[in-house]
């Protein structure tokens, strides 16, 4: 049974904030996070001008991303959007954005995170996203090689 298995939701949803508060992962750490890690992805010569390109209104885009890790990292069911259809929409994206991408995060994490252990709980839910999400963006190219 996992650390996280629980007779119910919302007694999940308590663990997993504990374990979460546990090594230093908070709301403020969040918000943090994704104000330095956008604040660089903008600046970056590879992935800022997608960005830059799609996203019309960072602040609104900062709020969703905010939603979207608190929802991830602390069980909160802030985030109810779509992102799947929202990046297969983007064109020009490969494999290698993605590798792009998840290395800035790590290093983002590295330079932020409050403990080892809140980097790596990060990371790991990163890399499972972006696996879904070229998953669901390649599936044909992958069927095709």
């Amino acid at each position: 049974m996992s650390e996280f298995a629980t007779k119910s939701a919302s007694e999940r949803h308590a663990r997993i904030q504990a374990h979460a508060a546990g090594i230093g992962i908070n709301e403020t750490y969040i918000s943090n996070l994704v104000e330095v890690f956008y604040s660089r992805l903008r600046d970056d010569r590879v992935l800022g001008p997608i960005y830059n390109q799609n996203v019309t209104d960072w602040d609104a885009h900062l709020a969703r991303m905010k939603n979207f890790w608190s929802a991830v990292a602390l069980s909160t069911g802030t985030y109810s959007g779509r992102p799947v259809p929202t990046h297969k929409k983007l064109s020009g994206i490969t494999p290698a954005h993605f590798t792009r991408w998840l290395a800035m995060f790590k290093k983002t994490l590295l330079d932020t995170a409050p403990t080892p252990e809140a980097a790596d709980y990060f990371v790991e839910r990163a890399n499972r996203i972006a696996n879904s999400l070229q998953r669901a963006m390649f599936a044909k190219l992958a069927e095709q090689t």
